[in-house]
């Protein structure tokens, strides 16, 4: 493969394949040599694709992202057809969204879920630009395997069966799956486990309900299915996301900060763009996945970041059930059927049994089960999803009109489609203005409704403890409310959603949207599923809220009063940890004050963390050991020896109750745990950072900074599947990702950025991992936008492709 100059002659039985299947999916392909799209590629391969319109940016786009990522494309389009079993075996593991599920799982899941009809007639109410960006990403991809030929992809797909060209159901598909990321794709598993009890095992309508879980075990077991929850088994997204307005920045501009913290591997990664259709577009940032647009980014005037929201995308019916038939379920007295579909997988091996399931629906949505938090189908009780984000195609034209805008207004008009599935926004333009709006898709349920449609006490002690709205199926009245300003039905319209707009500060760190602006302007009006206020925030949100307002007012001994780029870059690799701040100084005091009854073990540990500095700089020796100390210790029952108060949400909880005899000898017994653990793992107790976490890259080792979510470090970085250190370390795959600081001058955007695991996803390629050692040292790469610095970082000739 040659990624930014050339292509590699033409395969016929492809460009056969890919003709036909372009022609299949309606597209009509415009004469040879018609019109062209150029690439150019600068520093670390960033790609800069312009074309005459849409259709031949995106197909621009989908080319350059071939060049980078076509294995990872291709085993993703296996996943959204529904065939990793045939391809990978049905036992093996494979990933749905943030899930790692086995194949046949997945396949049935797919098959089940995916309604192509439906999709197809969603998109097809999508604008004339829209639809053409599809078209045009179609088209690139096939163009890039025409081009370049199966036998001659990287390794790990190259001559694969599996590899075939896109069609445009797959391109929709694709777009779904990413949509129902935080709904029903995440109760994937909760889906294929709902199955009417055996007739010999009903239990009669006079017999009492299954025996209730506690909400806590609840809780515990729904953290798995989260977005912003991190269950045991990693799976948890996040971010940071800070804009300054002008009365917090040194010249009257707005300044950024996005910090999205994603996964390193698979479709959810990072990919740096910049797109250009003369005289109408210029934008330039990242996107995921199969997508012609750019999601996090800037123009000219305006920069924006996203932040996963901590807004509910669905919600659970209890349905009642006929005594009769657990498959009837009653609405107002009145009896509904369930709808059955059922799906099956080819034999994997000659001679093996064809796998079937039957998905069961009611007119709230599938039905599930997650028998372990309660939410079993027994004779008289059964729960359906109604999912929010179902069929919901509008975000593409969120994100096109995103791009044109010329302020933090423009942006909030461009966002009131409702398109935005997940995630908050927040946003700086050039004039000085800061946004935070959370306009992501929420279901119109008030908190009124929320009480007056509990079906039990323990339906509502699940909203109470694990977040989970579970309202009344056998009341026609418990349907989410249908507002007509909405963009869709049952939808909480936009201007009942959280959005301030200011020319002090905002942030999120995927706390709600109660302490997001500086002025805190939100009052109790707004739906509880968009948010909870009053409630003890995570540590990344105090750290942030923390350093924003200790550098505003020049404390830490640093300059005061304004934040501007400088300092935006430098506050995120200072690496403090916030968890730490909180403990230590009472941990040390317990250390001296107990000396003489402690373990060598513990004795050591309050040694190596008295001489640690309480950062996770990769030189910091100490913060191996404290992350595990702190893994074990900060669930201790009754830990704090200052409990949380709503009215100082940023400075508590804090400190240790070591005075509790129980709590204190918790800690020291955590402590010494710990430091066998770290010794166990083949590490001496006060090991650098840097020699326990870190990549191997092009031969060499490269230490990586950053701490875990629950030690409140805002670089966050996580080896999610891996319980504690073990030998050989961290294994990092998650975190930190995409990074930009964007501010204006007069010639428009200034701005830096960082994508931490490289364009390519190939192992093979120079663009795999290659910005990590920038990463690693804090530094920044000066990004270019403005044609003349395109011009000077500029890597080879441009390609150009006439199609």
């Amino acid at each position: 493969m040659k990624p930014f100059s050339s292509v590699p002659p033409q395969r016929a039985a492809l460009a056969a394949l890919a003709a036909a299947v372009l022609s299949a999916c309606g597209s009509v392909a415009p004469a040879p040599g018609a019109r062209s799209v150029q690439i150019q590629r600068t520093t670390y391969g960033i790609a800069h694709i312009s074309a005459a319109d849409y259709e031949g940016l995106a197909y621009g786009t989908a080319y350059a992202y071939a060049q980078d990522n076509v294995c990872q494309m291709a085993e993703q389009l296996v996943t959204v057809r529904g065939e990793r079993s045939r391809y990978f075996g049905p036992t093996a593991q494979g990933q749905l969204g943030l899930r790692m599920l086995p194949n046949a799982q997945i396949d049935l899941f797919i098959r089940g879920h995916m309604d192509d009809a439906a999709l197809a007639r969603a998109n097809a109410a999508l604008g004339a630009d829209a639809q053409a960006s599809q078209r045009g990403y179609v088209a690139g991809y096939n163009r890039y395997l025409q081009d370049t030929g199966v036998h001659n992809l990287p390794q790990a797909c190259r001559g694969a069966a599996w590899v075939t060209p896109i069609t445009l159901a797959d391109l929709h598909r694709l777009t779904e799956q990413s949509m129902v990321l935080g709904g029903v794709g995440a109760l994937a598993d909760a889906v294929l486990a709902a199955a009417p009890p055996a007739a010999a095992t009903r239990t009669s309508a006079r017999s009492p309900s299954p025996p209730a879980v506690a909400p806590r075990a609840a809780a515990a077991e729904l953290a798995r299915y989260s977005l912003n929850q991190r269950p045991a088994e990693g799976g948890e997204l996040g971010s940071n996301g800070w804009a300054f307005g002008r009365n917090a920045t040194p010249d009257g501009a707005g300044v950024l900060l996005g910090n999205p913290h994603f996964p390193w591997v698979g479709m959810n990664r990072f990919w740096q763009m910049h797109l250009t259709i003369p005289g109408q577009l210029d934008v330039m940032g990242s996107t995921t996945g199969a997508s012609p647009v750019v999601t996090i980014g800037f123009n000219r005037d305006v920069a924006w970041t996203h932040t996963v929201s901590t807004g509910k995308r669905f919600t659970l019916y209890e349905l009642k059930l006929d005594p009769a038939d657990p498959t009837v379920y009653l609405v107002d007295g009145q009896p509904r059927r369930m709808t059955q579909r059922t799906v099956s997988l080819p034999a994997s091996t000659p001679g093996a049994p064809v796998v079937q399931h039957t998905f069961w629906g009611t007119d709230w949505g599938p039905v599930l089960a997650i028998p372990r938090a309660g939410l079993a189908w027994s004779a008289s009780t059964a729960y359906a999803i109604a999912d929010a984000n179902t069929l919901n195609v509008r975000s593409i034209e969120t994100w096109m009109r995103m791009a044109r805008a010329r302020s933090v207004q423009d942006l909030r008009a461009a966002m009131g489609n409702q398109g935005i599935p997940w995630v908050n926004t927040l946003a700086a333009d050039r004039s000085g203005n800061a946004m935070y709006a959370d306009l992501s898709v929420v279901p119109d349920v008030s908190a009124e409704m929320l009480r007056r449609c509990a079906p039990s006490p323990r339906a509502a002690a699940l909203l109470g403890e694990a977040g989970l709205p579970v309202l009344d199926g056998s009341r026609a009245d418990c349907a989410w409310h249908r507002d007509a300003a909405a963009a869709a039905p049952g939808l909480i319209p936009d201007a009942r959603m959280p959005v301030a707009i200011t020319p002090d500060w905002v942030q999120n760190s995927n706390d709600s949207f109660w302490l997001s602006t500086a002025g805190r302007p939100f009052g109790t009006q707004i739906s509880p599923l968009v948010g909870a206020v009053g409630t003890v925030q995570r540590l990344r949100t105090r750290a942030g809220i923390e350093e924003i307002e200790g550098r505003l007012a020049g404390g830490d001994g640093l300059p005061g009063n304004r934040m501007g780029l400088d300092e935006v870059r430098s506050v995120l690799f200072r690496d403090k940890n916030l968890a730490a701040r909180l403990v230590l100084d009472d941990l040390a005091a317990a250390c001296r004050a107990m000396d003489a009854t402690l373990t060598p073990a513990q004795r050591e540990g309050c040694a190596v963390l008295a001489r640690w500095d309480r950062t996770n700089d990769v030189q910091a020796h100490g913060a191996v050991l404290f992350r595990e100390f702190w893994r074990q210790a900060k669930d201790i029952p009754r830990l704090w020896r200052v409990p949380f108060d709503p009215a100082r949400p940023v400075a508590t909880p804090a400190g240790l109750a070591m005075a509790d005899a129980r709590v204190g000898a918790a800690v020291f017994k955590a402590l010494g745990d710990a430091v066998t653990l770290v010794r166990a793992a083949g590490y001496a107790p006060d090991v650098a950072l840097g020699e326990a976490q870190w990549r191997e890259v092009q031969g060499r080792r490269v230490p990586i900074p950053g701490g875990d979510e629950f030690e409140g470090v805002l670089n966050k970085v996580e080896s999610q599947g891996q319980p504690t250190l073990s030998a050989g370390g961290y294994r990092i795959n998650y975190g930190s990702s995409y990074i930009q600081a964007v501010g204006f001058d007069a010639r428009g955007p200034v701005a830096w950025g960082i994508l931490t695991y490289g364009q390519s996803s190939d192992p093979a390629s120079p663009h795999a991992y290659d910005q990590l050692p920038m990463f690693s040292a804090g530094q920044w790469q000066a990004l270019p936008f403005h044609p003349q610095d395109v011009q000077a970082q500029r890597m080879g000739p441009p390609l150009v492709l006439a199609y």
